[in-house]
């Protein structure tokens, strides 16, 4: 089930054009009929009586600004400022579920990016002007094929890359990812295996759960989990491998999907009726 957060883009569209139409019809249209009734006020009214409350009452009458506008119209300059940095600059997200653990918690606040791989119209996702192309490593907003809900993952396949996932180790055209342990069943993760894993030139760390199997991906595809990425598409997987819905089973993102990049932890809240804290603040890895 979407959550009223999902709607948030559309909705910011609509009020924005909204508000956008009142201030127009209000700045041509409503503003100089104001100020030509009060001018033809000022004209007929004998120069002694202009002081008067009675003369000052029915020109600020005349000048006032219908309710719509007030109430409409004049957050248009604030609803269009946010569409502006919120479409083409950062957009703030909170992170629902565990399946990027350990880089991200739940209830971590994250900043997303929406510039670094190209300004992208509001809504309709289409990019306008190229700016950069995800990287493997990078972690990256988007929507899956199968949802209009928002997910973020890791970006593990790129166009043209052949991925492999056997015995809990990734292949990428034709060569095992370097990973390196940590940690075996850590005191406040048992059963979990801590990996540093290096995709390109970035490391980032991964948790292996030994005790889950991968029947799941073997039974939904005959040839095993083995995949081509194709072009204009991408291979996500989160970080927590073994408890991750991710490319393994629905498959590659398209670019136009694309949200934005991960950059940072700016705050973190515990569920239920917790204060936010800043104890993971930092950049993305």
């Amino acid at each position: 089930m979407n959550s009223l957060l999902d709607y948030l883009p559309e909705f910011l569209v609509a009020a924005t054009f909204g508000t956008g139409m009142l201030w127009a019809i209000d700045r041509w249209r409503w503003r100089p009929a104001r100020r030509a009734a009060a001018a033809e006020l000022e004209a007929r009214t004998p120069a002694a009586e202009r002081d008067s409350k009675a003369y000052l009452d029915a020109r600020a009458a005349l000048l006032r600004e219908p309710a719509a506008m007030e109430w409409g119209g004049s957050f248009f300059p604030v609803l269009a400022l946010v569409l502006v940095l919120r479409s083409f600059v950062a957009e703030p997200f909170v992170i629902p579920s565990g399946s990027m653990i350990p880089t991200l918690e739940v209830g971590d606040y994250i900043l997303v990016n929406k510039y670094t791989y190209g300004l992208r119209l509001p809504v309709l996702g289409t990019k306008v002007v190229p700016v950069g192309e995800p990287a493997r490593g990078d972690v990256m907003v988007f929507f899956p094929p199968h949802q209009p809900n928002y997910f973020i993952k890791r970006v593990v396949g790129i166009p043209g890359d052949r991925i492999e996932y056997r015995n809990k180790r990734l292949w990428i055209n034709g060569d095992p990812v370097d990973v390196e342990i940590v940690e075996q069943s850590p005191p406040d993760r048992p059963g979990v295996v801590v990996v540093d894993e290096r995709l390109g030139d970035r490391d980032h760390r991964i948790h292996i759960h030994p005790q889950m199997s991968m029947e799941v991906c073997d039974r939904r595809r005959p040839d095993g989990c083995s995949w081509i990425v194709g072009e204009g598409e991408y291979f996500m997987m989160g970080d927590n491998r073994d408890q991750s819905d991710d490319s393994r089973s629905w498959g590659m993102v398209p670019e136009e999907n694309i949200v934005g990049r991960a950059v940072a932890i700016w705050a973190h809240k515990q569920p239920g009726l917790n204060w936010p804290t800043f104890s993971r603040n930092g950049s993305i890895r």
